[in-house]
């Protein structure tokens, strides 16, 4: 069984949105025990995967990063 905790219905369309406009978003996650993140990010996709969902994200060094919706304290 996962902790994942499903994230507001906007929320999920604004990722959705950023993903089909190809828009740059400045994103701020914190994995647990780990240091916040604060990047520069392009997201690529939304996955789903063992019933938590993440999104794909390039940033500018084009590095992909896989984040955990529920993880993502803010975007801009």
């Amino acid at each position: 069984m996962t902790d994942y905790i499903a994230i507001d219905c906007g929320q999920h369309s604004e990722f959705e949105l950023a993903i089909m406009h190809k828009k740059w978003l400045t994103l701020s996650w914190q994995l647990p025990d780990e240091v916040k993140q604060v990047i520069k990010v392009k997201p690529v996709d939304l996955i789903t995967k063992d019933h938590e969902e993440f999104l794909e994200v390039i940033d500018e060094t084009n590095e992909t990063h896989l984040i955990r919706l529920d993880y993502i304290e803010c975007s801009s």
